[in-house]
C-alpha cells in the first residue's frame, strides 16, 4: 500500500507545501557544508593563532611549573592558580568562540532563519521507544551509516596519503631543535588539511546534491493532493459561485435603486436600457448610473415611469452606451452631442410641464 501511495506522487511539491514543511522544520540541509565550513576555519585558525596560542600557554604553563609563583609559606595560592587559569582560558576562548559561530553560520547559509513553532509542541512518537527503533533501523538511517563509513574511510585513506611521506622523514626530526621540529610538524598538519579539505569540498556537494533530490522526492505529491490543493487556495467552485452570484445580485439592488434618481433612460424599445443622470450646471458629462439588457432592461424601464423618469427611444446611442460605458462613469466625448440633445429635449419638456 505504501509502495502504491509513493507512486501516485508524481508531481513536483507546490510552494505551498514546501512553506508548511519549512514550518515544521522540514529543510534541505547538509552536515557535511557544516564539516566544510567548520573544518575550513579550523585550518584558518591553526595557521593564523597557533603561534599567538602556543606562546601564550607557553608562559603560562611554565609558571605552572614554577612552585615560588604558585606556593607560599600558607600552602596553595588559589588566587594564582584561578589567574593562571584564566589566561589559558582566554587563549582558547576566541578559536571556539569563531568554530560555534561557523557551525551557526554553516546552517543559515543552507536554510535560513527556520522558526519550526510545530516542533515546539509535545510529540508522544519523539519519546516513544517503538518509534525510535523503526527509525534506528529504517532505511535512511541504514544508509546513513553506510554514508558515514565511507566517509570515515575516505578521510582516513587521503590522511595515509598525505602522511605517509612526512612518516619517512621521522627519523631525520629526531635531530632538529624544539623551533624546527615545531615548523615540520606545522607544515605536515598544513599538508594534511589541506587534502582533507579538499575531500569535505567534494563530500559537501555530493552530500547536498543527494540531499536535496531526497527532499523533493519525499516532497512529491499526488494529483489528487494537487488538485485538494488548488481546491483550499483558490476556495472551492461552487461557494465562488455563490459569492459572485451574492455580489452581483447586491450590485444589481445598488443600481436599481438608483434609476428613480437618473434624468433620463434612453432605450432600445425591446432589448436595451441605459439611465442618464445629470444636473444642471455640475461639473462633468452625463453619468451612466444603470444599464441593462433584456429583463434587466425592462425591470429599468419600468422603475423609470413609476418614478416619472423619462423614456427617450434612441436604439443605436443606447446600444452604444451600454457597450462602451461602465457604471458610474461619464459619457465619453463623441456621445456628448447626442446626449445633449436628448437631455434638452427633457429639461424643455419638463418647463413644459411645470405649472406656472
Amino acid at each position: 500500500m505504501a509502495e502504491s501511495d509513493d507512486s501516485s506522487k508524481t508531481e513536483q511539491p507546490s510552494q505551498r507545501k514546501l512553506t508548511k514543511a519549512r514550518s515544521e522544520g522540514q529543510v534541505i540541509q547538509s552536515r557535511e557544508i557544516n564539516s566544510l565550513f567548520m573544518l575550513s576555519v579550523g585550518a584558518a585558525i591553526v595557521l593564523l593563532f597557533a603561534p599567538s596560542v602556543a606562546g601564550r600557554m607557553e608562559v603560562t604553563l611554565a609558571r605552572f611549573l614554577d612552585p615560588a609563583s604558585l606556593i607560599g609559606g600558607g600552602g596553595v595560592l588559589w588566587e594564582a592558580v584561578a589567574a593562571l587559569l584564566v589566561e589559558l582560558a582566554k587563549a582558547c576562548v576566541l578559536p571556539l568562540v569563531l568554530l560555534v559561530a561557523v557551525a551557526i553560520a554553516g546552517s543559515v547559509m543552507q536554510t535560513g532563519l527556520v522558526l519550526a513553532t510545530e516542533k515546539l509542541g509535545f510529540d508522544i512518537s519523539r519519546v516513544s521507544p517503538l518509534a525510535g527503533l523503526k527509525r534506528l533501523f529504517s532505511l535512511r538511517a541504514v544508509l546513513e551509516f553506510i554514508k558515514n563509513l565511507a566517509k570515515v574511510a575516505a578521510v582516513m585513506g587521503v590522511a595515509g596519503w598525505f602522511l605517509a611521506p612526512e612518516l619517512l622523514r621521522v627519523p631525520a626530526m629526531i635531530s632538529l631543535d624544539a623551533g624546527a621540529l615545531g615548523a615540520e610538524i606545522q607544515h605536515a598538519l598544513l599538508h594534511l588539511s589541506l587534502g582533507i579539505l579538499g575531500l569535505i569540498v567534494v563530500l559537501a556537494l555530493v552530500d547536498y546534491a543527494y540531499q536535496r533530490f531526497s527532499f523533493m522526492r519525499e516532497m512529491r505529491m499526488s494529483k489528487q493532493e494537487v488538485k485538494e490543493e488548488n481546491k483550499q487556495s483558490e476556495g472551492d467552485p461552487m461557494v465562488k459561485a455563490r459569492l459572485r452570484q451574492i455580489r452581483m445580485d447586491r450590485a444589481r439592488r445598488r443600481m436599481m435603486a438608483a434609476v428613480p434618481t437618473a434624468s433620463v433612460v434612453v432605450t432600445n424599445p425591446t432589448h436595451y436600457a441605459v439611465a442618464l443622470k445629470y444636473q444642471m450646471g455640475a461639473k462633468g458629462a452625463p453619468r451612466v448610473v444603470a444599464k441593462g439588457a433584456d429583463l434587466i432592461a425592462q425591470r429599468i424601464r419600468e422603475i423609470a415611469r413609476e418614478n416619472d423618469v423619462p423614456l427617450v427611444e434612441n436604439p443605436p446611442l443606447a446600444r452604444a452606451l451600454y457597450a462602451t460605458v461602465d457604471l458610474d462613469h461619464e459619457i465619453p466625448p463623441e456621445h456628448y452631442r447626442a446626449v445633449a440633445e436628448i437631455i434638452s429635449y427633457v429639461f424643455r419638456l419638463k418647463e413644459k410641464a411645470r405649472p406656472r
